[in-house]
């Protein structure tokens, strides 16, 4: 393996950047840095470019880096583009890079094509590291190492605030520390008080109070709720999905509860955040599970309407609401 070559590949963001950075600091000075990184978009720039740059000696300095993003021809169907990578000229820098050169391969991708000759290649003699998001119950260490690195303080108590309104996008969870890091300043703590009032809310955040709000069966507050997803672009057809996912949790919750199992232990066959897992908990008790039952089914029709173009999405939307919070009348009416 050739210490000097890596491939970062995933969808999340905020640990692309982390590797990139540690490469860099690693390789360069402050001082080299300004003059010695050359960066490449793959979907503007052939290969063979990025390749010849890595050969050449560095300007000034021991060391340099290259970096290319969207190295497309790493995808399983490669996008259409004016030119063609010479993908060969790459393998064969692969076989004898150069020690003056870091060369870092960004694919911003969920998956690559693993059977391509110049991925198997990569891996044989790349550093290669996968960067996708986190799973739910590992937001906990994430979040205290933000904090470390910005010197406050975030009890493990607000910690459920976090997961609630930013859920797992890392580069997320690193501005929004970063926004309470300037309030409380270096040293200081961050307060339930102050996440609640600065953190930004998301639309997983605000599913889940569309759940409480159905539970509670305020049609005006779910309604309102709705309408402010929509007007932050969110899709009626992804808000069902988001319901149908909270529901599920629910009801997986309430039956294993009845079969005896504590919280610690739903956690290993529901493979959710425990905050997650607390919260159902708690929504369980207002659910028969022959509500829950129709719940999901009418969740599951207003999908099935939507898709199929039989409704406008918003009054489908709308209605859908006023059934879930009227699940008892309605049942009563089909029997």
């Amino acid at each position: 393996m050739a210490e000097q070559i890596h491939l970062l590949y995933g969808t999340e963001s905020y640990l692309i950047q982390e590797q990139k950075q540690k490469i860099i600091e690693k390789s360069l000075t402050p001082e080299d840095r300004e003059f010695n990184i050359s960066q490449y978009d793959l979907e503007e720039t052939p290969i063979e470019e990025a390749v010849i740059d890595a050969e050449t000696f560095p300007f000034l300095g021991e060391k340099k880096v290259i970096i290319v993003y969207n190295p497309v021809f790493l995808k399983a169907k490669p996008d259409t583009l004016p030119f063609e990578h010479d993908v060969d000229v790459l393998i064969e820098y692969l076989n004898n890079p150069v020690e003056y050169s870091e060369l870092i391969i960004i694919a911003p991708y969920e998956k690559v094509d693993e059977r391509k000759k110049v991925f198997k290649q990569l891996k044989k003699q790349a550093k290669v590291t996968v960067c996708q998001p986190i799973r739910e119950w590992d937001i906990d260490k994430w979040i205290q190492s933000i904090a470390k690195d910005l010197h406050i303080t975030i009890p493990q108590s607000i910690h459920e605030l976090f997961t609630q309104e930013i859920g797992t996008n890392l580069m997320t969870l690193r501005k929004e520390i970063e926004k309470l890091a300037l309030n409380v300043g270096e040293n200081g703590e961050v307060t339930r008080e102050l996440a609640e009032d600065l953190l930004s809310h998301s639309s997983e955040a605000s599913g889940l109070k569309m759940v409480d709000a159905v539970m509670e069966k305020d049609l005006g507050r779910a309604i309102l709720l709705f309408k402010d997803l929509i007007k932050a672009n969110e899709e009626p057809i992804t808000l069902i999905a988001l319901l149908a996912s909270q529901f599920r949790v629910i009801s997986q919750v309430k039956a294993l509860k009845q079969k005896g199992y504590a919280q610690n232990q739903m956690r290993e066959y529901i493979k959710a955040h425990p905050f997650v897992i607390k919260m159902a908990l708690k929504r369980e008790k207002a659910f028969t599970d022959e509500e829950l039952n129709s719940i999901i089914q009418e969740l599951a029709e207003t999908d099935y309407v939507m898709k199929q173009g039989q409704m406008d999405k918003v009054i489908a939307f709308e209605m859908l609401l006023y059934r879930l919070i009227h699940i008892k009348k309605f049942k009563a009416i089909k029997t």
